[in-house]
């Protein structure tokens, strides 16, 4: 290799360490901004129930919220653990079914004409009307739990797959013809690169609601986890202990919805979504 080659090499390494550096810079200037705006939210929350004398029944201050959280810790982790089982295994399954589906009826008028309509009907349907049946057929163990949270993470990832994979452009239709690719050659070059986006948004759609799904299902018949163990402080008046399951719910959830921005961020970085920081960052 010539010495010309190798400084160019070594120019490019430094050139993406630089952006590195940058970008990750950027992101913790974005995160400290969000740690301070709900610091001074739980100081403001702390300050007006202490000034106002709230009752710990209707509106505990955050400092109780976490002493219950400790207290209860033990008893909180083995639920999460529970909760998150169900939560994971829901998803995935939403996930192996529905992305293959929503292909096949994209690409299908048939089933765009019977099965499409009938998607979008089931998913208007509260799901927490659907938990009843559930426990009446499959009882109170994991099963009904886990066919919620499908539910509720099916149907969001279907249609945005159908949407997805019907709604290719006719410049990239067009150019994919052009160049005299096959079916196998569009699909994998051009159509399910150009889908992916908008099939991302389904996806974190579903890792939102995933836990929602959870503790819906828990609610209604459980006998373990994170909403059976709110359903009991809330009817024990312990509004304290409930805010702490509340914020190991959304800790749940949030650990989810950004593994999978996670993931969206490694398999479409050219996608103008993940391009912010860059731009932001002038690189």
């Amino acid at each position: 290799m010539s010495q010309v080659a190798m400084d160019q090499s070594t120019a490019g390494q430094k050139t993406k360490r630089i952006n590195w550096i940058a970008a990750l810079r950027a992101r913790f200037v974005d995160v400290r901004v969000t740690v301070i705006f709900i610091v001074i939210l739980i100081l403001l929350w702390e300050a007006i129930v202490r000034l106002l004398h709230v009752p710990l029944y209707i509106m505990p201050p955050p400092s109780r919220v976490v002493y219950q959280f400790f207290r209860n810790f033990p008893l909180i982790a083995e639920y999460t653990v529970w909760t998150a089982g169900e939560t994971l295994a829901g998803f995935f399954v939403s996930l192996i079914i529905a992305i293959p589906l929503s292909m096949v009826i994209a690409f299908s008028k048939l089933l765009r004409q019977t099965i499409y309509p009938i998607a979008v009907g089931l998913e208007m349907v509260p799901k927490i009307a659907f938990a009843p049946l559930f426990v009446t057929w499959f009882g109170f163990g994991y099963a009904p739990k886990i066919i919620i949270v499908f539910l509720v993470c099916f149907f969001p990832i279907v249609l945005s797959g159908i949407l997805a994979f019907s709604s290719l452009s006719l410049e990239l239709g067009y150019l994919g013809e052009s160049t005299g690719a096959d079916f196998k050659t569009m699909f994998w070059k051009i159509r399910l690169p150009a889908a992916l986006p908008q099939l991302f948004v389904g996806i974190k759609g579903a890792a939102l609601n995933a836990t929602v799904g959870a503790t819906i299902a828990e609610w209604i018949g459980g006998d373990a986890g994170l909403g059976y163990y709110l359903q009991i402080a809330s009817g024990d008046l312990r509004v304290d202990l409930a805010f702490a399951i509340i914020g190991m719910l959304a800790s749940l959830g949030l650990v989810l919805f950004y593994t999978v921005m996670s993931l969206e961020t490694r398999i479409i970085p050219w996608h103008v979504s993940q391009r912010t920081i860059q731009t932001h960052t002038g690189l």
